[in-house]
């Protein structure tokens, strides 16, 4: 086992955890232990302690920090050289709220990015939507490389996750398995230039997504991560996310 499919699995990695596409939705109340919004913190404060702060030993770390947009709180992310996200500490049962809703924005795409290499694995916006995957259902092969992955960085390593992604150059609806692991599917939300410096609302059905990518059913959603990096492709970005929201299909 690498160090990199350690990292693969470990950015998203939470503690004290208790088809997709556009679709019409009606909110629900915050699932119990949710996290607190970031629209509710205060720009320049800290974030709040239910957050975690997610890097990769021997990597250089992101900087986080809240900031004012146009009157509301949102996450800003600089990476430079570097890596890292904000873990989000959602329990979300998939069946009954699978619409995930967040905005985020770019000021720039990474130009050396290669989302089907290992050393171009960098992303100007990443969010990862962590699945506990009973480890008894997998392979012999992946319950092993997990549970050496849990060996280095503890056992709150999520067995399965998708990641939604702001590419440099792959057509919007790409996706494809992690380069370092299968038990990470990403795809291609946004892609390219054309909307840098601009909010992009999305909405996704993460129980189908989660369906078509592993062919089960989906088990319960322990977290969320929300960042970038350019460790790889030696690049800057800033990235900055509004609130992440769970809610139901509506009737």
């Amino acid at each position: 086992m690498t160090r990199l499919f350690v990292l693969e699995l470990t950015v998203a990695m939470l503690s004290g955890l208790t088809g997709a596409g556009q679709a019409r939705a009606t909110p629900v109340p915050n699932p119990p232990n949710a996290p607190t919004q970031i629209s509710s913190l205060k720009p320049g404060g800290p974030l709040d302690p239910g957050y975690r702060r997610l890097t990769i030993p021997k990597v250089r770390h992101n900087t986080f920090s809240l900031v004012d947009d146009t009157g509301t709180t949102v996450l800003k992310v600089e990476s430079d050289d570097s890596a890292g996200s904000i873990g989000l500490p959602f329990s979300v049962d998939a069946k009954i709220t699978p619409l995930m809703s967040w905005r985020w924005k770019v000021n720039r795409v990474l130009d050396k990015a290669d989302i089907n290499t290992k050393l171009g694995d960098d992303y100007a916006a990443r969010v990862y939507v962590l699945f506990d995957v009973p480890l008894a259902s997998l392979s012999f092969t992946d319950r092993t490389k997990i549970r050496l992955a849990r060996m280095v960085a503890g056992d709150d390593v999520p067995t399965a996750a998708i990641c939604y992604v702001w590419d440099n150059k792959s057509a919007i609806g790409y996706n494809r398995w992690s380069p370092f692991t299968n038990r990470v599917r990403k795809i291609v939300l946004q892609s390219g230039n054309t909307h840098a410096n601009q909010w992009m609302s999305e909405t996704r059905d993460v129980a189908a997504d989660f369906r078509a990518a592993f062919g089960i059913e989906p088990p319960r959603i322990i977290g969320v991560a929300i960042g970038n990096d350019s460790d790889q492709t030696d690049e800057k970005v800033t990235t900055w996310f509004g609130d992440v929201v769970f809610k139901a299909p509506a009737q």
